[in-house]
């Protein structure tokens, strides 16, 4: 299933929306490439984290 901006796994809502949408682009070519879905939110989420800290932005929301 794709996801996109407004429907996306529960396990990305803390993200920053930059992470998060980074994440949801890394899950989507997952997917298409035939990856089940459990693994590309996985990986898909531990890449955008990468991505965010090696560009010094924020991953998660204040608090979390």
């Amino acid at each position: 299933m794709p996801y996109s901006k407004t429907d996306y796994p529960a396990s990305l809502k803390n993200f920053m929306a930059p992470v998060r949408n980074k994440a949801i682009e890394i899950a989507n070519a997952l997917l298409a490439d035939g990856n089940d879905e459990s693994k590309a939110i996985a990986i898909a989420t531990a890449q955008a984290e990468k991505w965010a800290e090696s560009r010094g932005i924020r991953t998660r929301k204040k608090g979390k």
